[in-house]
């Protein structure tokens, strides 16, 4: 069968650098080096051909309707970005050349919420089962043997018991939180992009079990806020190690890019 395909500039961006720089949890690599996942509701796969990006399961006329471009950042001036953050120090020039086509991905803000309640405390092979569970049982069908992601008003309706074969253990309580508050609009997602950055925070931690290192996945992430700046075990390392004295501000409007360059770097050479 011949799925319907995109192609377009690929303005660096690298598949394995951002699918695989731990901020999603839906994409996987091929043998092929492809990567299969689910955006805007379809079954995609993405292949970076030199200076292209191929994307297999939409075509071009539905690419920029379904908003992909702005899911895959393709039209941000990352270069520009990176050399005014490799400037700030030797350390920043060498995370932004090691990984120079990661992207951070407009993800629809409900899935980023649930993701990262689902990640606390937990590894992204566990992580990445519990979610494909979570779409298959509750999720709507999407294609190629896929499921989109449940809406909030899906899992609202469900109790622990039900959420129970996903094997999420403590975190379900808060995954119905969420659900239940976002259904009955009393945590309104799209307010979050344009709301003060503290007043966006403040909404996110209403949810049980959100503290302030998902909330700032949620708005980096989710919501397109470049200036929140998540702080897990490697952050916190490498801001205690490589910049003592340093708070987020130091990298400026970028600091949400500068933190995924410093993720990937300080996985890479294991910082300790």
């Amino acid at each position: 069968m011949n799925l319907p395909q995109t192609v377009l500039p690929a303005n660096g961006f690298s598949p394995p650098d951002t699918f695989l720089s731990g901020q999603c949890f839906r994409w996987d690599e091929q043998p092929d080096g492809s990567f299969d996942g689910i955006a805007a509701g379809r079954a995609l796969n993405v292949r970076r051909k030199g200076e292209q990006l191929a994307v297999t399961g939409v075509d071009p006329q539905e690419f920029a309707g379904l908003g992909l471009l702005q899911y895959f950042d393709l039209e941000r001036d990352y270069a520009s970005i990176a050399r005014e953050l490799a400037a700030l120090s030797p350390v920043m020039r060498q995370a932004c050349a090691l990984v120079p086509g990661v992207r951070i991905l407009r993800q629809d803000p409900w899935e980023t919420l649930c993701s990262f309640i689902l990640s606390q405390n937990n590894n992204i092979p566990r992580i990445k089962g519990i979610i494909a569970r979570l779409c298959e049982s509750f999720g709507e069908p999407c294609g190629s043997g896929c499921f989109a992601f449940p809406t909030p008003q899906a899992l609202a309706a469900q109790t622990p018991e039900t959420l129970a074969p996903l094997r999420s253990g403590f975190r379900a309580k808060y995954l119905l939180d969420a659900a239940q508050k976002v259904a009955a609009g009393l945590l309104p997602l799209p307010a979050l992009a344009e709301a003060p950055l503290p007043e966006a925070r403040r909404m996110l931690q209403t949810v049980h079990g959100v503290g302030p290192k998902v909330a700032e996945c949620v708005l980096l992430y989710g919501c397109g806020r470049l200036e929140a700046f998540p702080v897990d075990v490697w952050i916190g390392r490498a801001m205690e190690r490589l910049f003592p004295g340093k708070t987020p501000d130091f990298f400026g409007p970028y600091a949400g890019i500068a933190q995924q360059y410093l993720f990937c770097y300080c996985r890479a050479i294991h910082l300790k």
